[in-house]
């Protein structure tokens, strides 16, 4: 486990240094905020509507009491997608596709002996096949963690209007209600570390695949699995320091 962790700390010190073409990275990032972050869209528009109305009727459900105001259902819906379900459950839905398809992209070029063809030419491979991928994960995750808040917040509105939980004019109150502004940055601070862990740990493991096609599918499913348990962990760590 010390040497796995020490290979890593030495691989992302390779990675993220200053390439040495600005041109050529230029070049490559973008074409990784298309292959990880614009292809994205879809599945975290469908996932976050769908996660704000449940969460939505869950909350109706369970606090369905006259003493309580009808808006706390708005207000506490609201603190669920923005603090926990957008960048924690999302992240976690990223991992499994932006997680192998990076494993599998760079495991490949491992077993086909292309990242052995870049080190004989003098190029840093890992600077040259990892650093895009971690530069716009931290660039392009925040943007669809921010769009999956406002269309999970969206989702609730839809339930109760659709279900007829409670009015939307309710739900909105309650939107409007108590709100803090760290919320937003707790979130962002979250989802930064994530995408970090998304793409480099499975970039790691795509980078040190050893064998053929069957390793390969093996680092593509081993990349969503460490960096889910990574995010869960995390998230535990990083809520108990920044909401204690």
């Amino acid at each position: 486990m010390l040497r796995k962790i020490g290979d890593y700390v030495i691989l992302m010190w390779q990675a993220l240094r200053r390439p040495p073409k600005f041109s050529i990275f230029r070049r490559q990032l973008l074409h990784e905020f298309y292959s990880l972050g614009v292809t994205s869209f879809v599945i975290v528009a469908i996932l976050s509507v769908f996660v704000g109305a449940v969460a939505a009727i869950l909350v109706a459900y369970n606090i369905d009491n006259p003493l309580l105001p009808d808006k706390m259902i708005g207000f506490v819906t609201r603190q669920m997608v923005i603090q926990e379900f957008s960048p924690t459950i999302i992240c976690i839905i990223l991992a499994g596709k932006l997680g192998s398809q990076i494993a599998s992209e760079i495991g490949t070029m491992r077993v086909t002996q292309q990242i052995d063809a870049l080190q004989v030419m003098g190029i840093n491979a890992a600077n040259y096949l990892i650093m895009p991928k971690i530069i716009a994960c931290l660039l392009f995750i925040p943007v669809l963690i921010v769009f999956s808040i406002f269309l999970g917040i969206f989702g609730g509105y839809v339930a109760c209007d659709v279900l007829s939980i409670i009015s939307t004019e309710d739900y909105v109150l309650g939107l409007r209600s108590w709100f803090d502004p760290w919320t937003l940055t707790f979130a962002m601070i979250k989802t930064v570390v994530f995408s970090f862990i998304i793409a480099s740990v499975s970039s790691f493991i795509g980078y040190n695949v050893d064998g053929g096609s069957v390793e390969v599918g093996k680092a593509s499913t081993d990349g969503v699995v460490y960096s889910s348990i990574l995010i869960i962990f995390f998230d535990l760590i990083l809520t108990q320091m920044l909401l204690s």
